[in-house]
């Protein structure tokens, strides 16, 4: 396919996505709160960590930080120990960072503008679509690797290695996520990548996409 899809063709596959997600979804702690702080921490510790090891660090850190103040003026020490568990320690900088700015620049409150939540210490565009979809069902846009793989397979598109950063790609993102419910939209692409097109060994057998998707039907 050269070129973006139709804007049909995006509704087609975001309409079957989201009837496969109603009853697939995946039951996350995070997903069952309103609340925009602990959304956006989840997704902190989400970034290059599976959501099963993300679990019981969730907890545990939401059992002893109930706002940004308290993350805030923890120390260290005690948020290595509870964070410990993700890896990747150069992040946990990242979590008093981000909180001391939603303190000091916006009272406290996460804000919901693309352009501002993105600057917040440790999130980037990824984030900030997601946190502003779920958290506040915005139609915003998500792109990472997952997606990337996902929009390749099924409109067979060339991607760049940088895909994500990709401008067709965003466009076609851009248009999937302007949707009544752009939240169950998003959270239905990461969970289709992490169930059914997985980097490798996609589950063609239970795919709902396959008879229209680019990557299924090319196989030899």
């Amino acid at each position: 396919m050269n070129g973006l899809p139709s804007v049909q063709e995006i509704k087609n596959f975001r309409k079957v996505l989201i009837k496969w997600f109603n009853k697939n979804k995946r039951n996350y702690p995070w997903r069952k709160t309103k609340n925009p702080f602990r959304i956006l921490i989840a997704e902190m510790m989400l970034q290059r960590t599976k959501a099963d090891q993300v679990h019981a660090v969730y907890l545990d850190f939401f059992s002893i930080f109930k706002s940004p103040i308290d993350v805030a003026s923890m120390n260290m020490k005690k948020l290595n120990r509870i964070l410990y568990p993700l890896g990747l320690r150069w992040r946990i900088k990242k979590f008093k960072a981000v909180s001391k700015s939603i303190i000091n620049n916006f009272k406290g409150n996460i804000p919901m503008s693309r352009n501002e939540i993105s600057r917040l210490p440790g999130v980037g565009d990824y984030v900030a679509g997601i946190v502003l979809s779920v958290a506040f069902n915005k139609k915003e846009w998500i792109v990472d690797s997952n997606v990337v793989r996902i929009y390749k397979r099924y409109f067979g598109i060339p991607t760049s290695k940088e895909g994500r950063r990709d401008k067709h790609v965003i466009d076609i993102a851009k248009i999937y996520s302007n949707c009544r419910n752009p939240k169950n939209a998003n959270l239905a692409l990461l969970d289709f990548a992490a169930l059914i097109c997985m980097p490798r060994n996609p589950d063609h057998e239970r795919c709902p996409l396959r008879r229209s998707c680019h990557y299924f039907l090319n196989l030899k």
